[in-house]
């Protein structure tokens, strides 16, 4: 018994003596002092940090083991490398549907695409993109943009793709940049091409200038001298006409939606290079016999919301025709030779899609013989008229 007090005892003393020195320590501790910005950051054991140089001279704290922590390995980045609100990523900044009211500052230098869509520009300045040398794509589609200074694009030594549609200009930017492939310019309030606003523009490609108020007459001569464009659509304006001196490079034609009344001999002559025509929604009455001669690698026509009361002459003799959109008209009769070649092996490329639906023509009397040159009878699309 009385060596189980004795345990006891000295137990009740040991304790107590642990507990006294705890407190001495805690008592003698200096507070916590922070001496670097990264202070808090460290949690992974360590119970001091010096924020003093290492030995190579770089500043970074080091452990007591000498090593640099992962954490401070990485330089902190500047703060100004993307305009306030906007988006940046792998040399793409993005600074659509921000309510902007010009051209945001502090653009990175190396920003390859710029996306100002859908904001309130109402003017691009002169140095609005200066110093943007690598800049590839600028969208400024979807603002209020009335006037582009003469030098804007003067640093764009590198811009291929310029989308600028749905705005107010009135005019085609000067001084477009040489490299320039790809323009989209429609929805504005353009009413002229001048002969020389495209020059030197030997790169260009594709223009897309849909939904201006353009006319024929607004078109001056030689406007289109020097390109050699693959694509051009000048849809839903006010031609009265095929307009006249297009580059003969051309692939792609869209002159829907316009008041194209006839095709004329001689309108499409030059443009032996065509493979897809779009003259739908004009009001085109005649097509001219021969007129269509001049076309000898034409794929796709489309003929289609015009007001033709027969098949256009011509199409037994383009070898290379496939798809023809002639719904929509007032077509009354069809007949045996109007798609199709006289013998075998004259054309080269069978139709794989002929639209005749909502004519007025008997389908039920047309010959079968009629489609001999149609891959497939579902190509055929008649359907019913209805007034």
């Amino acid at each position: 018994m009385w060596g189980v007090f004795q345990l006891s005892v000295i137990t009740v003393i040991m304790k107590t003596l642990l507990l006294l020195c705890s407190w001495v320590i805690l008592c003698n501790a200096l507070p916590f002092e922070q001496r670097g910005f990264w202070d808090f950051s460290m949690d992974d054991g360590l119970t001091m940090m010096k924020d003093e140089a290492n030995e190579d001279g770089s500043g970074l704290p080091v452990s007591p083991s000498g090593v640099v922590p992962t954490v401070f390995s990485a330089a902190i980045p500047p703060f100004d490398l993307c305009p306030f609100g906007c988006q940046c990523h792998l040399r793409v900044v993005q600074c659509s549907d921000l309510g902007l009211t010009s051209v945001p500052k502090n653009i990175p230098k190396d920003t390859t695409l710029l996306d100002l869509q859908n904001n309130k520009i109402l003017e691009i300045k002169k140095d609005d993109f200066k110093g943007l040398t690598s800049l590839y794509a600028l969208v400024l589609v979807n603002n209020k943009i009335s006037k582009i200074n003469e030098k804007a694009f003067e640093p764009l030594q590198k811009l291929q793709k310029l989308y600028i549609s749905k705005n107010s200009l009135e005019e085609i930017p000067k001084s477009l940049p040489k490299s320039l492939v790809e323009l989209r310019i429609h929805e504005n309030k353009i009413k002229k091409i001048p002969k020389d606003v495209f020059n030197g523009l030997k790169n260009m490609n594709c223009i897309e200038m849909g939904g201006n108020p353009l006319e024929n007459g607004g078109i001056e001569a030689e406007a289109f001298n020097g390109l050699k464009l693959n694509y051009l659509r000048i849809s839903e304006a006010k031609l009265s006409g095929i307009p006249k001196g297009l580059p003969s490079s051309l692939n792609e034609l869209h002159l829907d939606h316009n008041k194209i009344q006839a095709i004329e001999m001689g309108d499409l002559s030059q443009y032996s290079n065509l493979y897809r025509l779009g003259l739908g929604y004009n009001n085109i009455r005649v097509v001219e016999n021969g007129s269509l001669a001049s076309l000898p690698t034409l794929r796709e026509l489309h003929l289609d919301n015009n007001k033709l009361s027969k098949i256009p002459p011509g199409l037994p003799d383009m070898k290379f025709l496939q798809v023809v959109y002639l719904h929509s008209n007032n077509i009354t009769q069809i007949g045996v030779n109007d798609f199709c070649p006289v013998g075998f092996g004259v054309k080269r490329a069978y139709y794989n899609g002929i639209s005749l639906f909502n004519n007025p023509v008997p389908y039920w009397e047309v010959q079968p013989a009629t489609f001999r040159c149609v891959t497939d009878r579902l190509a055929i699309q008649f359907g019913n008229y209805r007034k």
